[in-house]
């Protein structure tokens, strides 16, 4: 398989740290311990923004069960880009990659999930439309790797593209390989062939998205490494972001 190599995030026209995956089941799905409460209030830190980032990007914004969502906003654009965090962190496993995005011509959100992660996603992807995105992108990681795929066949319009790191197959309530059949946008699974059961995973969710215009599997061999922290090789992060920057505007 071939990577894309030298890229670097230059303006969208034209067309992190390494974290510990959750425990794991054989069945695919990932546990997680209950989240605190979001304070849900502008300008909250997350513990990892600046003061500068909190006051113009901490932001609170309505998930579409009515839910109360806190997330972290930068960039402009008319490209959206919603991105969804893994069960073992918050917002701040994506604020690097945000700032990055934000700062190459990307509308970014990442959501600080507490709750229903599909329908934050969908909240989300509102929020930017609303902002004036014409495109939207969906990525998330781990357990948001499968809601950016379950909310990508119930949001209308339907995202431009859809980026999974190292989703399961379902994830609680959530359940991607049900979804997969019906995904009519175009999607990039990625995830290590040593992360199991994350990597059997995205196969599986490869094959099963028929629909997908786009449908490009990345299984890394000798690949032990979880979610975004599958970012932090540069190869991996310049075949992500060509993917994405091929669906902006």
């Amino acid at each position: 398989m071939t990577l894309l190599v030298g890229l670097t995030v230059s303006g969208c026209s034209g067309g992190g740290d390494k974290h510990t995956a959750p425990n794991k089941t054989v069945s695919g799905q990932a546990t997680v311990s209950p989240q605190a409460a979001p304070s849900l209030k502008k300008g909250d830190d997350f513990g990892c923004l600046t003061p500068e980032q909190a006051k113009s990007g901490s932001i609170v914004f309505k998930a579409t069960d009515g839910a109360g969502t806190a997330g972290f906003f930068t960039g402009h654009g008319n490209t959206g880009i919603v991105l969804a965090h893994q069960a073992d962190g918050n917002v701040c496993q994506w604020k690097d990659k945000a700032v990055e995005l934000g700062g190459a011509g990307f509308q970014v959100l990442a959501v600080n999930s507490t709750g229903d992660d599909v329908a934050e996603v969908s909240g989300a992807a509102a929020y930017l439309r609303a902002k004036g995105a014409w495109k939207l992108l969906l990525m998330g990681a781990s357990k948001g790797g499968t809601a950016v795929i379950q909310a990508a066949t119930v949001l209308e319009p339907r995202p431009d593209a859809v980026v999974s790191l190292s989703g399961p197959t379902a994830y609680g309530a959530d359940d991607a390989l049900a979804a997969a059949p019906k995904l009519t946008s175009p999607v990039l699974y990625m995830a290590g062939a040593d992360d199991s059961p994350f990597g059997d995973a995205a196969v599986q969710l490869s094959k099963a998205s028929t629909k997908a215009p786009e449908n490009r599997l990345y299984e890394l061999k000798g690949v032990a490494d979880h979610g975004v922290s599958l970012l932090g090789d540069a190869k991996n992060w310049a075949t992500v972001l060509a993917f994405l920057k091929k669906y902006c505007t």
